[in-house]
């Protein structure tokens, strides 16, 4: 095991170089594979890798082999904070480099979220069936009411509501709701079928799941169904979800265990292949919630139920 001052030694070594810097930069924004960070750096991925190899060998990014693919992401916070402190000290000017890799970023967002409302566009009226492929939809919505049926619902928000199913199944016994979606297509699907259950007073709305129009504390419940593995950054997601949560407030993933099904993402314009206990445990404690014990239900393709709670 190395000694502070070797890991700071080896830490410095890897940050003496400005195409490093650059990924770490990258990788501030957003979780990428080591082809999306080849595609905006200009460079070739084989150049790329060994670059992340050097960042990786000094603990401050962590490769994680998805499929065939291979993401990159911030390595421990405590390794971090201090480095980023130094960073944004030192450069009071955001270096030209930097500035030009945000804008080629951002295409790559806009060209990943624009498949993705298309893909949403085209498949709503199916949007249900696709959902339940794996397990039966049935099981999973007991579950979701058994992992829910501690406290009740108060104010519930529905992260990516889709057709509205969950505004259904748990608006009934909240005292307000609330529902976010991207997709026009998925908004009208979900008002007529609000309508039709009776929950008039559900409130639908048009919004992106990183950035919720809705203050601190604002939510007691907030669920996210089959939401999470279209998110480019999962971390900020959740992150986002939990800062809505008042005290005692809990939120609900329910998405796919980690699997290899690689035609899922450009089938069904899944950007992750589903997520590990661990990797939803980290998310949740950095957000400042409780992860509880997860609830698995076995399938062709297991579903999880992860609940994270803030505390009092």
């Amino acid at each position: 095991m190395k000694t502070c001052m070797e890991q700071a030694l080896t830490i410095f070594q890897a940050l003496a170089d400005m195409t490093r810097l650059r990924i770490l930069a990258l990788l501030r924004e957003m979780e990428l594979s080591i082809g999306e960070v080849a595609q905006v750096l200009g460079q070739s991925q084989p150049r790329v890798s060994r670059h992340v190899k050097i960042l990786a060998d000094a603990a401050l990014i962590e490769r994680r082999k998805e499929g065939s693919w291979v993401f990159l992401t911030l390595g421990a916070p405590e390794v971090l904070e201090p480095v980023f402190m130094a960073l944004d000290r030192w450069t009071a000017r955001e270096p030209a480099e930097i500035r030009a890799d945000r804008i080629r970023l951002q295409a790559i967002r806009d060209v990943r979220a624009l498949a993705a409302e298309d893909w949403f566009e085209t498949h709503a009226a199916e949007w249900d069936a696709l959902r339940s492929l794996h397990v039966s939809e049935q099981e999973v919505e007991a579950a979701i009411l058994q992992t829910l049926s501690a406290f009740p619902i108060g104010r519930l928000v529905d992260i990516g509501t889709g057709t509205g199913r969950m505004m259904e199944l748990l608006g009934r016994g909240a005292r307000t709701v609330i529902g976010f979606d991207r997709s026009p297509a998925m908004l009208r699907l979900a008002r007529t079928k609000l309508a039709e259950a009776g929950l008039e007073h559900a409130d639908l709305r048009q919004g992106d799941f990183q950035a919720l129009p809705l203050p601190e504390g604002s939510a007691d419940v907030a669920v996210m169904h089959q939401v999470l593995h279209y998110a480019q950054h999962p971390a900020a997601v959740i992150a986002e979800a939990a800062r809505i949560l008042g005290a005692n407030g809990r939120l609900l993933v329910v998405d796919f265990a980690s699997h290899n099904r690689e035609e899922l993402r450009t089938r069904d314009a899944h950007v992750r292949l589903g997520f590990t206990d661990a990797q939803m445990a980290t998310w949740f404690r950095v957000a400042g919630l409780i992860p509880a014990e997860p609830v698995a239900l076995e399938g062709e393709l297991t579903v999880k139920l992860w609940l994270g709670q803030r505390p009092s």
